[in-house]
């Protein structure tokens, strides 16, 4: 297999200061990556995120319906930390940044025994209700959903995860896998 090597462009342009029959040859090469010179880039945050939930909402009023955006989103630190939060936007980056500073707003910290949890816990929020089991180490996660997003956020790699409630709404499962995580309690 042989592999080609593109040559620069050669652009021609006429020098009008010398006679018309000698030309001067102009290169042109293409910069990739990187950002323009003197822009300044955005400081990376120290959490991860993850958007479960974006949907279009409406209300009606007089002259029709008004549409918006809801985001759900989780962040987390992968060391014990973890918040959902929700936003309401016009359009949807509006949405996801009320979103992120809810989410930072509504942070918990996790007691983690090496990388599960340290005891059985459950837990109900509105109609979802979720059961959360500790489990040995290279299990792996087994879990579904949101609630595997929450539990990944958190840094919990090894524990066991179900859905028992009556719902299969993203938001309320979260907020089911929060209220449960806040139940823990750290081994002595």
């Amino acid at each position: 297999m042989t592999s080609t090597i593109e040559k620069p462009k050669e652009v021609r342009t006429q020098d009008t200061t010398e006679a018309p029959a000698v030309h001067r040859v102009r290169t042109i090469t293409k910069k990739r990556g990187g950002a323009k010179r003197g822009a300044r880039r955005a400081p990376r945050s120290e959490y991860n995120e993850k958007m479960v939930d974006l949907r279009r909402v409406s209300r009606v009023v007089k002259g029709g319906k008004r549409f918006s955006f809801r985001a759900t989103l989780i962040m987390g630190d992968g060391k014990g930390k973890v918040g959902v939060g929700t936003g309401k936007g016009l359009d949807v980056a509006k949405a996801m940044e009320k979103a992120r500073n809810d989410a930072k707003k509504q942070m918990i910290v996790v007691p983690v025994k090496g990388t599960s949890i340290p005891h059985d816990v459950s837990a109900k929020y509105s109609a979802a209700q979720v059961l959360i089991k500790p489990a040995q180490k290279g299990s792996g996660l087994k879990a579904g959903g949101a609630t595997r997003a929450v539990l990944l956020l958190a840094g919990i790699k090894d524990a066991t995860a179900k859905c028992v409630g009556k719902t299969k709404n993203k938001l309320t499962n979260a907020l089911a896998t929060l209220e449960a995580l806040k139940q823990l309690r750290a081994e002595k």
